[in-house]
């Protein structure tokens, strides 16, 4: 086979399936030209489609023509750069929290439908409590259990931030201060196992992305695009529309929906912690993915903005402009879509539609934001492409975590007691995205630099307004608000505790019956008159 001579492989009809086609005899080759064919001609059964992966060790060239024969594909950062399985992922991760005790916590939010836990790793000062004005994040990877690029650089990056910790780079150390961080990094274990059973030359396009059941978990998320959609359509008083935290429907939360055991583990984890960001790790193409995902009127792919199209667009360039393969512009696209273009940056449903996908979900029923990261060509990379994979997007994973402290941030009080009041509604002028203070009353509202007009107003108070100056630098404004109880609210509490009125109170109740009298005073006066002018009119 050398020069000119050919060697023909047959491949096979069924595309998941891949075929395993060796050479007649070990061969060394500078480069290899490979042909795709078919025996049947180019439209009557599709066009071509082929994915090669060439195994082989290179050999040094006498010359040293080619820089990359004497380039180390190595990283600088001792880490663990293998595939692991189940075992070995709980294994790596308890070998993480014993080494950093002080700052990791390892905890489950559920389990996968054959029993595998659904482990998170936490990374934080103050591990196990949400503290007061400090961000939660998160990274989620292996939705896809095939896509399994993200599960090792999570794993990685929790022993990353362990080592630097310790060594005291002050990055990582104000990171995790100044961040409550968590990391899932395999969503479908099920999944997972099959794909990592058949391995990285095996494994098909599809074998092990869906759960054990059969459910793609990128589409099981309940869809509350077409709610909103629906409501402003039908609703003829803008005012009474909201838009944000839409409830779940009720057919999607019965025992008897189609829904993933996964899915609804991590909807139950969004709903009791209050993440501000995150990121959703995928495989299969490099490009960085933002909100909507679905298309409003079902169409194959439009460009279907959120309210928060600037700031998502920051986010994904954010994470795309530091990758460095997404960043090269003499990268070959992966596919038949090129990427660079778009700056390595795309709506989702400007991609393809996704109706049901956690970023939409997260966005409409949670606070939080959520971007989609497609980290790699190859969905599962050989284990000696671990390190220069790690390298390509240590600095996005650093670069998009710190992202989460842009914007503004605040406490929302009552001015009386000074206690945090949750649940009020944090709302900025011309931006049709309203989010919401959490228990303890803190909020965090993702903006990009600029001039803001922000409303806090709750259920019982006087709204209140202010002006919020975002800047450029790496922390948020403080927006703080202290709410006045209105006197109906203030009576019922005092009241209901058997207390006395202050004198502010009877003061003000005082004036609103006063002002009460003069406006039914008037009324009367007015309708008086008119019933005169009538008399008068008639005589």
């Amino acid at each position: 086979m050398n020069g000119t001579e050919e060697a023909v492989f047959e491949g096979n009809q069924d595309a998941e399936t891949p075929v395993l086609a060796l050479f007649n005899t070990s061969t060394v080759a500078r480069y290899i030209r490979i042909n795709p064919q078919t025996w049947y001609e180019n439209g009557t059964q599709g066009d071509i489609c082929l994915r090669a992966e060439v195994l082989g060790c290179t050999v040094p060239d006498p010359n040293n023509i080619y820089p990359w024969q004497t380039e180390p594909a190595a990283s600088k950062d001792k880490l663990d750069f293998r595939h692991h399985n189940y075992k070995e992922m709980r294994k790596l991760m308890k070998s993480v929290n014993e080494a950093c005790p002080d700052i990791t916590r390892i905890y489950s939010i559920g389990k996968s439908y054959t029993g595998l836990k659904l482990y998170v790793m936490e990374i934080s000062d103050n591990p196990g409590k949400h503290e007061l004005g400090e961000p939660e994040f998160r990274y989620v990877a292996g939705m896809h259990g095939n896509e399994v690029l993200g599960r090792e650089i999570l794993l990685n990056l929790m022993e990353y931030m362990c080592q630097e910790y310790k060594r005291g780079d002050q990055r990582i150390v104000r990171l995790i201060k100044d961040t409550r961080i968590h990391l899932l990094p395999s969503m479908n274990p099920d999944g997972y196992e099959m794909a990592f059973k058949k391995g990285s030359e095996l494994a098909g396009w599809a074998f092990g992305r869906y759960s054990y059941e059969g459910i793609d978990m990128n589409h099981n998320f309940a869809d509350l695009n077409s709610v909103m959609w629906n409501a402003i359509e039908l609703e003829t008083d803008r005012s009474k529309l909201i838009n944000h935290y839409f409830p779940i429907p009720e057919q999607y939360t019965s025992e008897d929906a189609f829904v993933a055991s996964e899915t609804r583990a991590v909807i139950n984890w969004m709903q009791n912690i209050p993440f501000v960001l995150g990121a959703n790790l995928h495989g299969g193409e490099l490009v960085v993915t933002y909100p909507f995902d679905m298309t409003r009127d079902w169409a194959p792919q439009e460009h279907t903005p959120t309210s928060d199209e600037s700031f998502f667009r920051w986010l994904a360039t954010a994470y795309a402009s530091t990758n460095q393969v997404m960043s090269n512009p003499d990268r070959r696209p992966c596919h038949n879509k090129d990427f660079l273009r778009y700056n390595n940056i795309i709506n989702g449903a400007e991609w393809h539609n996704v109706p049901g996908s956690m970023n939409d979900f997260s966005y409409l029923h949670t606070n939080c934001f959520e971007v989609t990261v497609e980290l790699s060509c190859d969905k599962f990379p050989h284990a000696s492409e671990l390190p220069i994979e790690w390298e390509n997007n240590r600095e996005s994973l650093l670069v998009y975590m710190e992202q989460v402290h842009r914007g503004i941030k605040g406490v929302i009080r009552d001015k009386d007691t000074e206690a945090g009041i949750p649940d009020a509604i944090i709302k900025v002028d011309d931006i049709d995205h309203h989010i919401r203070s959490v228990a303890d009353g803190d909020y965090w509202r993702l903006l990009n630099p600029g001039e803001y007009r922000v409303t806090a107003s709750a259920e019982g108070y006087f709204p209140s307004s202010r002006t919020c100056q975002v800047m450029y630098d790496f922390f948020p404004t403080i927006c703080d608000f202290n709410l006045t109880k209105m006197p109906k609210q203030r009576l019922k509490e005092i009241l209901a505790k058997g207390g006395k009125l202050p004198k502010d109170l009877q003061l003000r109740l005082r004036q609103l019956r006063l002002r009460k009298l003069r406006v039914t005073t008037k009324v009367m006066n007015q309708r008086r008159a008119a019933a005169a002018a009538k008399r008068a009119k008639k005589v």
